[in-house]
């Protein structure tokens, strides 16, 4: 079982603007039209655990970006659309508990997305793994990956790798 975090983050630390716009993102240059192993790392997981600021910016991608379950961490009912209905569910609730449900279902590697609740995850000491790319980009100002927390986490660098020649992705578990 692992809870894992996989993200792009701004040389600043931002994962989005403040208004939650990820366009930067769209501005790298990827003539090779790769995915950076976002498909390797899906085939890794058995859901996607996300916020629901996250949900509202990804839920009018076309096509639908997630072939796994999608769960939905809010404790409004935000709007599925009828064609999503089949794919992603909205929870709420304890992290552990809600880990729990989702452990009874048989999801047990689970990818952890939204800057609040990696941020939750992270104060309950919940995640296992964090895969950060980071963007030559200073943002200035937005929504930051990591928060104040109360305790020290330390992760070991598993592996970092530079992808088109400009972005570093860095692999991190955690030491237990």
């Amino acid at each position: 079982m692992a809870n894992i975090v996989y993200i792009a983050t701004s040389l600043d630390g931002f994962i989005a603007r403040k208004d939650g716009n990820i366009d930067w993102l769209m501005e790298i240059p990827n003539p090779d039209q790769s995915d950076y192993g976002f498909a390797e790392f899906m085939n890794k997981v058995d859901a996607i655990l996300m916020g629901r600021s996250t949900y509202e910016t990804v839920k009018d991608f076309r096509p639908w970006p997630y072939a796994k379950p999608v769960f939905v961490l809010s404790s409004k009912q935000p709007e599925v659309p009828s064609g999503l209905s089949s794919r992603v569910e909205v929870i709420g609730g304890e992290l552990t508990s809600v880990l729990d449900s989702l452990n009874s279902k048989g999801i047990h590697n689970i990818y952890i997305d939204g800057g609040l609740t990696i941020q939750s995850f992270l104060k309950e000491d919940l995640v296992d793994e964090m895969i950060i790319t980071r963007i030559p980009i200073l943002l200035g100002s937005g929504i930051p990956l990591f928060g104040e927390m109360e305790q020290e986490l330390k992760f070991d660098l598993a592996e970092t790798e530079i992808l088109n020649k400009d972005l570093v992705k860095s692999t991190y578990r955690r030491r237990r």
